[in-house]
């Protein structure tokens, strides 16, 4: 029996070259590879400053989230956080163990599970306030430079708004 194959939106050309001739697959020109570690190394550079307060890298991002505006479902984190429930539950689950967080049932809606902060976790908002000012200068980018990859960050959004219908 002929089994149909999952056909791509999207059409791959394929040229005389061999492999190892083709510029597009060398690792030097993949420009995921370069997201892909600079986003590793970014998140192992805030080790430093987490680890002292006692939170990882995705605590973190829970948190500055929560400092924004408290008590917030479960759904509109993962939502801002790009994070699906299976993995927002152990993270917050971890947290509230940590005593950073509660979680609640929601009163209108009893299977919406909100997430408010704790007064350590609202604590940690003023050990927290050093990270952003120590990154900048763990990175050591003259001032200009620093200004070019903020000025990347509308296209890294409409990147990441694609790549999500993608993933979806």
């Amino acid at each position: 029996m002929h089994r149909e194959r999952y056909k791509s939106p999207y059409t791959v050309h394929f040229t005389p070259y061999t492999i190892m001739d083709n510029e597009q697959l060398k690792l030097e020109n993949q420009f995921c590879f370069r997201l892909y570690s600079a986003a590793r190394l970014m998140m192992g550079a805030y080790h430093p400053y987490l680890d002292p307060l006692g939170i990882t890298y995705p605590q973190y991002l829970v948190l500055l989230v929560l400092w924004e505006k408290d008590k917030q479902p479960v759904c509109d984190i993962g939502k801002r956080l790009m994070l699906d429930t299976n993995t927002m539950t152990p993270l917050l689950q971890r947290m509230e163990k940590a005593g950073l967080i509660t979680r609640t049932r929601g009163k209108e809606d009893t299977r919406q599970r909100i997430v408010s902060l704790t007064k350590q976790g609202k604590a940690l908002y003023e050990q927290a306030q050093h990270i952003p000012d120590n990154m900048r200068k763990v990175v050591m980018m003259p001032e200009s430079e620093m200004e070019e990859l903020l000025q990347m960050i509308p296209s890294l959004d409409k990147l990441i708004e694609e790549l999500k219908k993608l993933n979806k």
